[in-house]
């Protein structure tokens, strides 16, 4: 046991750490290599690959995303500013790098090889930017000459139209999703909300007017009989094969056939093997961390550490709900994958990032009085990053 005496970097660490986060995170962690096993195999054999290549390369990335995590989980949070400033460069040059560089599946150009490695630079992007969005929201408001607003929509702008250049129109939502509800919970004016979620039908429906894909799986939503809908299908009869407590481990037939059974639709393969209540665990998991997450932001008196909380977690939980609703023939099929559970190794770095995030900026810390607030207020952009 480490003793509250001891007051080295683990030991401080220890005892101001959410441990209950720690926990989900981890435990979400560890099923995405269980249910690798479950699904992956018979992928791997359909592709002409060693039957364990899946679940081997998931264990790989283990690692280092449970390092990601928990160094993550160590810094201050001016230290979380300064990585996902980093980050966001890094990411937006390998996302320019892609639309050159990167190959193609499935009509789009969302991957780069980097030394041998698929990395999809979107996943890397996403807690970034959310992060850095959270910091200009939050240095407008101390310093009303910052116009952290004005470069808040340049950030989304240029994030966007490297997204949809690509095409990836599910990951520009998602964060047109979580940055909208940013401003919304730094406090604006309801004409404002009023105008942003305007531009936001208006941007589903021109995605819908002038991208066929897009086109194409809102009319197989909307009707079944417009094109196919085998992987949906299949995925919904999973759940129903799979009853309360599951077929059993290895028992399932779904992952046979569904070609996605490791990624986007691994969660249908979840439910025909290990059940509905399963299910309603893993669940239950994302919802206490969104929860958890939200309660944090809400009592923290810091005004950056309170938006980028409460950005990540909306982020994390948002990600996994509209996951959850494809497999549940809930919303129109999306390639998104399922935080931690999903396999993909820029998904699960991603995840880890996130979380390491989270973990730090919740960590207990003495809250500043009013004095310092007004102190800390008069002090330059600069001297916070």
């Amino acid at each position: 046991m480490v003793s509250r005496a001891d007051r080295s970097r683990f030991a401080e660490w220890l005892w101001t750490v959410d441990h209950y986060l720690l926990a989900a995170f981890g435990l979400l962690l560890l099923s995405g290599v269980v249910f690798a096993f479950a699904a992956s195999p018979p992928v791997a054999e359909r592709i002409g690959v060693d039957t364990l290549y899946f679940v081997k390369r998931q264990a790989m990335f283990l690692v280092p995303a449970l390092v990601i995590m928990l160094a993550g989980s160590l810094m201050t949070p001016r230290m979380v500013r300064r990585a996902a400033l980093v980050v966001f460069s890094v990411s937006v040059v390998l996302l320019v790098a892609t639309l050159f560089m990167g190959f193609e599946t499935k009509g789009a150009r969302r991957w780069i090889y980097i030394a041998g490695v698929s990395l999809q630079a979107s996943e890397f992007l996403k807690p970034a930017f959310v992060i850095l969005v959270a910091f200009l929201l939050s240095e407008s408001g101390r310093r009303r000459e910052v116009p952290g607003v004005l470069f808040a929509f340049v950030l989304f702008a240029v994030c966007a139209a490297l997204l949809i250049a690509q095409p990836d129109f599910g990951q520009t939502m998602l964060l047109g999703l979580v940055w909208a509800g940013l401003f919304f919970l730094n406090g604006i004016s309801w004409l404002i909300i009023v105008a942003l979620g305007l531009v936001g039908v208006i941007g589903l429906f021109a995605a819908y007017a002038f991208l066929p894909h897009v086109t194409n799986r809102v009319d197989r939503f909307l009707d079944p009989n417009s094109g196919d809908t085998f992987q949906v299908d299949t995925a919904m009869d999973s759940f129903l094969a799979g009853g309360w407590f599951g077929r059993g481990p290895g028992e399932g037939t779904v992952k046979q056939v569904l070609p996605d059974s490791h990624a986007d639709f691994i969660f249908a393969v979840v439910g025909e093997e290990f059940g509905v209540v399963v299910c309603l665990i893993v669940v239950s998991v994302f919802a206490f961390v969104v929860l958890r997450g939200l309660s944090h932001a809400g009592r923290d008196q810091d005004a950056f550490c309170r938006l980028a909380t409460a950005g990540l977690v909306v982020l994390f939980g948002l990600q996994a709900t509209i996951n959850l609703a494809v497999n549940l023939h809930l919303i129109p099929s999306k390639g998104m994958t399922l935080p931690f559970i999903s396999y993909g190794g820029s998904s699960l770095l991603s995840s880890a990032m996130t979380a390491g995030a989270i973990l730090a900026l919740t960590r207990r810390r003495p809250q500043p009085s009013r004095s310092e607030v007004v102190t800390v207020s008069r002090l330059s952009p600069s001297s916070l990053m």
